[in-house]
This record gives structure tokens, C-alpha cells and sequence, in this order.
């Protein structure tokens, strides 16, 4: 299944795309989508870690010693 959506892009990145589907072929619905599935879960991946680390901070997630992490494992002989 599919979904359609809109985005507005900034002139440069528009003409960018123009450019690349004419020189290629393909429409700019296919390099629209290639981009977001090719990075779609990298920013997924790095807005997560950046709330974790303000969940830290904040002092709302636990946090463990290299040491503590050995142990949990069963790694400290």
C-alpha cells in the first residue's frame, strides 16, 4: 500500500530534482521517494537518540558505569 502525499522544496532543491528526472527518465516522484525510504529510518533513528539523551539529562532514563554494564553482563572476572 501507498500514500500520497505533498512537500514544498526550496527552488534549488526543485530545480536539483527537474534536473535529475529529465536527465534520467524517471519521474520526480520516484527520486522524492528513493531519498525518503533510503533515510527515513537514520532520522528516525537519530530523533530517538536525541530524546534519549534529553531523557537523560533530564535525569528521566537510567544510566550505568562501564563497570555496572560488566556486571549486568557477568562480564567482571
Amino acid at each position: 500500500m501507498t500514500i500520497a502525499t505533498s512537500v514544498k522544496l526550496s527552488e534549488e532543491t526543485g530545480r536539483k530534482l527537474d534536473e535529475l528526472a529529465r536527465a534520467t527518465g524517471r519521474s520526480k516522484s520516484y527520486y522524492l521517494r528513493e531519498a525518503i525510504e533510503d533515510h527515513i529510518d537514520q532520522m528516525v533513528h537519530d530523533y530517538a537518540i536525541a530524546r534519549l539523551a534529553d531523557d537523560v539529562r533530564a535525569g528521566r532514563a537510567a544510566t550505568y558505569s562501564a563497570d555496572e554494564v560488566d556486571q549486568i553482563l557477568g562480564l567482571d572476572d
